[in-house]
This record gives structure tokens, sequence and C-alpha cells, in this order.
């Protein structure tokens, strides 16, 4: 008589055969090479880009350190090294702590004012019943794309004292209009009132965007609830708009930190150097007085001071960024 468990055994043999191990081993080979070539092809796709990216950013970055720490005047081949000097001359100086204050005045306050006006009109635009909705958010956007220096120009005839358009409105008023660009204290406001214009478009369309990827459901949830509209807005549409925020203050704050071209048409850093920026400051030692190094050691100042910020912005959002 036949003993069935040991032919049950058998056949549930818990151990794989060697011909099974052969075809798994030959299947993950294939996988393993499809992948492999795969990824050379990722990489040759994006090699030129990652050899453009290479030469201008981090060969860039690394040659305007090296200049920082040398004597150049861009007519000379030899660049002499003279160590720590030029920060030394860039932190003991005047001008150099001026466009730095300049610089922080423009960014706080065209950031902090075209976020709030963007908001609201972002607000605004994203009420379902109102007309010609993409006819306002076109008008609101062109300026942002618009080519700077040519707003510029626009401003400049906005901000001429005896005929411009903003002192006409207040002498209308019965109020003296100011020189604004030849007013140390009215030239560094005209450029934000002109940066506001420009780019409160931009900060609409981004919370535009973020405000249509927050559920209605939330909202009429909270309308049952009756929940005042400023507790939907305070209590849902700004702790679900805050990655968008996030987002907005960093990217505004490069923008502000890089500003040139408004600067070079409407004040060139005047009166008085009171419109000076980093930007301008950098263009002026390196393309004016031809002093490379120096101009590069401020360069390298800038970078470190954008690096901080953006670090800085990373650690507090974690408290405030809600995903």
């Amino acid at each position: 008589m036949t003993n069935p468990i040991s032919t049950d055994n058998k056949k549930s043999s818990p151990f794989p055969s060697k011909k099974r191990n052969k075809s798994s081993d030959i299947l993950r080979w294939f996988k393993v090479a499809r992948l492999r070539k795969q990824f050379l092809t990722a990489i040759l796709f994006l090699l030129p880009s990652l050899l453009v990216f290479g030469i201008f950013v981090y060969y860039a970055l690394g040659f305007n350190v090296y200049l920082s720490f040398t004597s150049w005047n861009f007519l000379s081949a030899e660049k002499s090294f003279i160590g720590f000097e030029n920060y030394v001359r860039l932190f003991t100086g005047t001008r150099f702590w001026q466009a730095l204050a300049n610089t922080a005045y423009f960014a706080a306050g065209s950031v902090s004012i075209s976020i709030i006006f963007g908001l609201m009109l972002a607000l605004l635009l994203n009420q379902k019943n109102l007309p010609i909705r993409g006819l306002f958010r076109t008008i609101i956007f062109s300026p942002y794309v618009t080519t700077t220096a040519a707003i510029a120009l626009l401003w400049m005839w906005i901000f001429q004292p005896q005929f411009g358009l903003i002192n006409i409105i207040l002498a209308f008023f019965g109020v003296q209009g100011p020189r604004w660009l030849s007013d140390p204290k009215f030239a560094m406001p005209a450029l934000i009132i002109m940066e506001i214009w420009r780019s409160t478009g931009y900060v609409m369309v981004i919370f535009l965007a973020g405000l249509q990827n927050i559920p209605g459901e939330l909202y009429e949830a909270a309308e049952i609830d009756g929940a005042s509209g400023f507790r939907k807005f305070w209590n849902i549409t700004l702790p679900l708009l805050s990655p968008t925020t996030f987002f907005i203050v960093v990217t505004s704050l490069l923008n502000a930190f890089s500003t040139f071209d408004q600067v070079q048409v409407m004040t060139l850093g005047g009166p008085a150097d009171a419109t000076t920026v980093l930007n301008y400051f950098i263009y002026e030692e390196a393309f004016v007085h031809f002093r490379a190094g120096f101009a590069a050691a401020a360069s390298t100042i800038m970078f470190v001071i954008l690096l901080i910020i953006t670090i800085f912005q990373l650690i507090v959002s974690k408290r405030w960024v809600h995903y």
C-alpha cells in the first residue's frame, strides 16, 4: 500500500527547482539590462543641458569666487592674487552697505505689497460669476511679460514732475507733487511703485492656481457650520495657500534682489546713490570702474546672502506651510 503523505510532500516541496531559479535569474538580468539602457539613454539626452548648466552656473560661480581674491581690471591678462583684500575693502566701505540697505528696502516694499494686492485680485477673479475674467487676468498679467526697460520708460513719463500723470492727479487734489526721480526721499518709493505694478500680475496668477486647487467641499462644509466669509478665508484659504505663498515669497525675493533694468533706465543709481541696489553696484564696479575682483567679491557676498535667505525660509516654512 502506497503512502499518500510522501507523494504529497514531493508535489508540494517548498524548495524551488534549479530550472525555476535559472529562469528567474534570466528575467532579473533582462530587467536590469533594460533599466541600465533606459538610464544611459536618459543621460545621453540630459548631457547637453547638463554641460551648458555646468559651464554657465558651476564654472561661472567658481571662476567668480576665484576672481574675488584677485586684482584685475579686464584690460590686462595678468590677475594679481591679493587674498581677502577685496572683502576687507567691501566690508569697511560705505557704498556696499548702502547698496545692501537699498536692496533690502526695495525687496521688502515691493514683495510685501505685491503679495497683498496679488492675493486680493486673485480672490476677486476667482469668483465664477464675474464676467470676462479671462480679459481681466490678461490685462493685469501683461506688465509682467513686458520688457522691463519699456515699462521703466513708461513710468519715467508718469513720474515726470511737470507733466507726469501722478503729479497731475495730485495737483487736482491740491497737493504739490514731488520730483520723484531726482529727490533722494522719493526715488526709491518710485521704483517700488513701478515694481508693484509690474509684479502684481505674476503674484495674482500663481495665487489663482493655488485657489483653484482648494476643494470646494471645504467651503460648503464651512457654510453649513455657519462660518462667515472671513472665517472661511482665515481657516481654509490662507492655510491651504501656504505652499503657494511660500513659493511666491522665495521667487519674488530672488527677483527683487536681481533688480537692475529699472535702475539703469530710470535713475542710474541716483540721486546720491539713493537707488543703488546690489546688482547695480556690482555693474558699476565691474564695467564702469573696471574693478573686476572687487565686483566679484560683492557678487559672491550677494550669492551668500540669497543662499542664507532661502535656507532660512525653508527652515521657517516648516512651521507655517501646510501641504
